[in-house]
């Protein structure tokens, strides 16, 4: 059926919200719902859901099932999650974005290749999923059809990451950022970077520069979703909103703070300017939507660069981006052909199982009851009562002509007939 793509036929359904349809408030929820993901999951399971897992980054909230009623799917997303991002259920349910069947398997590739991130390419996405699938699998809400769409999603994302150049971009930022950086303070190794928020570009900038030389890190967050990131970097972390006198501690600022409103403004940065003595400071807004006025690049010894600033600025730029994006598209797309390829063969393997087991059976109980035939007498023997079944079969279907034909054209394709018949002439 058109609609069932995943393993033991049921239908997939992603259910959810992203970048896209989600107003910045919510957003500044999603980290908070990735931070438990276990407890949601358990309440899910309490509404019906049977086979689940709950994707959660800073942009976007999506649930993945099998063999769910859309409706039902819709309606129970939209009042879970109505009172933790603080909005009607009604107001939620009206932005929702659904994929269903082959539409969702496709999203689903696509989001474990990063080719529906914001920031295309993006590294942290496969493991989120990974994640998302771990905790649903240790609460036994994964299983089948379910199963095999995620294992499907990421192998795609690995051959994408193998063959093509689209997790280059990141990096490329990075790289143009850690140029700057260079140009702006020198030799990084007594330079101070101070990541302002928890989302993920700021991470890898942050990780970039560390690896480039960059002497100290200090990581402002919120608690706890700041302690992993502050524990993978080595650094220590302060509460967020950092105070004026902590960001003047810092010759880099990466702003990636996400879902909110400007959270740097040009009078708290002509501030943290005159506790420096006006020593340079090397802005990085790294969030998404920007949250630095603009104003700031306007002060003497401030210098703002955003990731389009940092893009233009990197060698591979626009075109060589949307080349990559291209191939890791032809990818996936080559990888759903293999996909619903080895579901297809994977629903034949019963069927096949049985016949076997029938062309057995026929034969054992042929030379049970007439023991010592002769091997041209047994074997004609055994066609006979093989094909006397098909045949009343066909027979019977006679009376429909459509019928027939199909039937006929099953059995010609299933045993190769019509080759038989080139060979022979």
């Amino acid at each position: 059926m058109p609609g069932e793509t995943a393993g033991t036929g049921g239908t997939l359904l992603v259910v959810g919200i992203d970048h896209r349809s989600a107003p910045t408030a919510w957003r500044s929820q999603f980290a908070v719902i990735e931070a438990a993901l276990a407890p949601e999951l358990d309440r899910l399971r309490a509404r019906g859901f049977r086979d689940v897992a709950l994707i959660a980054t800073c942009e976007r909230l999506e649930l993945v099932t099998i063999d769910a009623d859309a409706a039902f799917a819709r309606r129970s997303f939209a009042e879970h999650f109505a009172e933790r991002l603080s909005v009607s259920p009604e107001r939620l349910a009206s932005a929702l974005r659904m994929h269903q069947g082959e539409r969702a398997l496709r999203h689903l590739f696509a989001l474990a290749s990063s080719l529906e991130s914001l920031v295309l390419g993006e590294p942290h996405i496969l493991g989120q999923l990974r994640a998302a699938h771990r905790v649903a699998s240790e609460l036994g809400l994964v299983s089948g059809g379910l199963e095999a769409a995620l294992q499907g999603a990421f192998a795609a994302a690995r051959r994408v990451r193998r063959e093509t150049r689209i997790g280059e971009r990141p990096g490329s930022l990075a790289a143009a950022a850690i140029e700057v950086a260079r140009e702006i303070h020198g030799d990084l190794d007594r330079a101070v970077g101070v990541l302002i928020g928890t989302g993920e570009m700021g991470e890898i900038m942050l990780e970039q520069l560390r690896l480039a030389g960059l002497g100290k890190m200090i990581v402002s967050g919120q608690s706890p979703l700041v302690e992993p990131i502050a524990a993978h970097l080595s650094s220590p972390w302060i509460p967020f909103p950092p105070t004026e006198s902590a960001l003047a501690e810092g010759d880099i600022l990466i702003a990636a703070a996400t879902g909110g409103p400007r959270m740097l403004s040009a009078e708290t940065m002509a501030t943290v300017l005159r506790q420096r003595r006006r020593r340079p400071v090397f802005v990085i807004d790294a969030a998404i939507p920007p949250s630095v006025e603009p104003a700031v690049n306007d002060l003497d010894g401030a210098f703002l660069y955003t990731l389009d600033d940092l893009e233009r600025a990197a060698i591979t730029g626009r075109i060589a981006r949307d080349t990559a994006a291209a191939e890791a598209w032809a990818v996936l797309e080559d990888e759903l052909v293999a996909f619903r390829r080895r579901q297809a063969e994977r629903t034949a393997v019963p069927v096949v199982t049985a016949l076997r087991g029938h062309f057995e059976a026929v034969r054992a109980a042929l030379l049970r009851e007439q023991p010592g035939l002769d091997a041209e007498a047994a074997t004609r023997l055994l066609v006979n009562r093989l094909l006397h079944a098909p045949s009343e079969v066909l027979r019977g279907l006679a009376s429909s002509q459509d019928a027939a034909v199909d039937a006929e054209a099953i059995v010609r394709r299933l045993f190769r007939l019509d080759r038989e018949g080139e060979e022979g002439s």
